[in-house]
């Protein structure tokens, strides 16, 4: 199945705080007691399914520190193997394309329970299986016709997104409805980080920014001061809105402005799964979790739900989120 090209979508977080103060050799040392006991950091940057990445990395031995970043670099494509819908043979491509795929890399099948486990929790407002309005609305977009789809079109589409069709066995994935596709785009770059966070913790680094599109702290940068990720402001988004203390959290961002389908920008990539919309009731919601696969996953539930039901799913999660609302209105902060 191929997938129509659009953008990559833009960047959400902007880091802050900690970033600047690595940017200039000494700048962070001069917070420290110790100068001569900080190392230089670790940073590499570069793309991950489909969004700009990078990662920061601070250990005493800069070699080790060299070789964790090839380690995780090489984690980072080995997963984009199997989630890419742009990889022609990639794992879940094989799986649209045939509606079943044997003997699944077990990340896949990890991942793919994660999500359907989010749907059940969401009451259905998370769902992978809205790969199908996404191919209906961007063949659309692309190919100049008018949005939204008319509704016998979008109907005959909405019969086949529906998370419970998604079967899971112990060697093999079915899609139970023909037709079927998924997509991971709303967690697999959170899962992504926490997998390359457990390796680098589990390599024995304590201190790091890891970026995928989610970002997600390890220790901190400086005795006292947190990694700190910034909420850019849609309307605006060299502004910031707000900075979050990471800590040893995840904070994960989705706004529909990343991937307009349309010249307007009126309709997104964020699709309501359970009416078949792409209009999202938010600018952007970002989600603070203690990690990436929560925060990713959430944030783009929650892109489509109202703030009474958004209340009532932080109650279930120990989580915060942040909500832009349409029009001038203020950042409303949950939990």
């Amino acid at each position: 199945m191929n997938t129509p090209h659009l953008p990559r979508r833009r960047r959400f977080l902007g880091i802050l705080a900690a970033s600047a103060a690595l940017a200039g050799p000494g700048s962070l040392r001069a917070a420290l007691r110790d100068p001569a006991a900080l190392p230089e950091p670790v940073v590499w940057n570069g793309i991950a399914l489909g969004a700009d990445a990078q990662l920061q990395l601070l250990h005493p031995d800069r070699a080790h520190a060299e070789r964790l970043v090839r380690m995780a670099v090489a984690e980072i494509h080995r997963l984009e193997r199997i989630f890419s819908l742009y990889i022609e043979d990639s794992a879940l491509v094989r799986l649209n394309r045939a509606g079943r795929l044997d003997a699944p890399p077990p990340d896949l099948s990890r991942l793919l329970s994660q999500s359907v486990a989010f749907s059940e929790r969401t009451d259905g407002h998370f769902d992978p299986s809205v790969q199908v309005l996404w191919d209906l609305y961007a063949a659309r977009a692309l190919g100049g016709g008018v949005l939204p789809p008319e509704p016998d079109a979008l109907r005959a589409v909405l019969a086949k997104v529906d998370y419970r069709a998604i079967r899971i066995e112990e060697d093999a994935i079915v899609l139970e409805r023909q037709g079927m596709a998924l997509t991971l785009n709303g967690i697999a770059q959170g899962y992504i980080t926490d997998r390359v966070t457990e390796l680098l913790r589990s390599n024995g680094l304590e201190h790091a920014l890891i970026d995928l599109g989610e970002a997600r702290g390890l220790g901190m940068p400086a005795p006292g001061r947190p990694w700190r990720a910034g909420i850019a402001d849609p309307r605006e988004p060299s502004r910031v809105l707000e900075s979050i203390d990471l800590g040893d959290r995840a904070l994960a961002t989705s706004g529909g402005y990343g991937t307009p389908l349309d010249a307007a920008g009126h309709f997104t990539h964020l699709f309501d799964p359970l009416t078949g919309g792409a209009v999202p009731r938010w600018r952007s919601v970002s989600v603070l979790a203690s990690d990436a696969t929560t925060a990713d996953a959430l944030s783009t539930a929650f892109s489509q739900m109202p703030v009474h039901a958004i209340r009532g799913m932080i109650s279930r999660f120990p989580v915060q989120a942040w909500l832009v609302p349409p029009g001038d209105g203020g950042l409303i902060r949950l939990g």
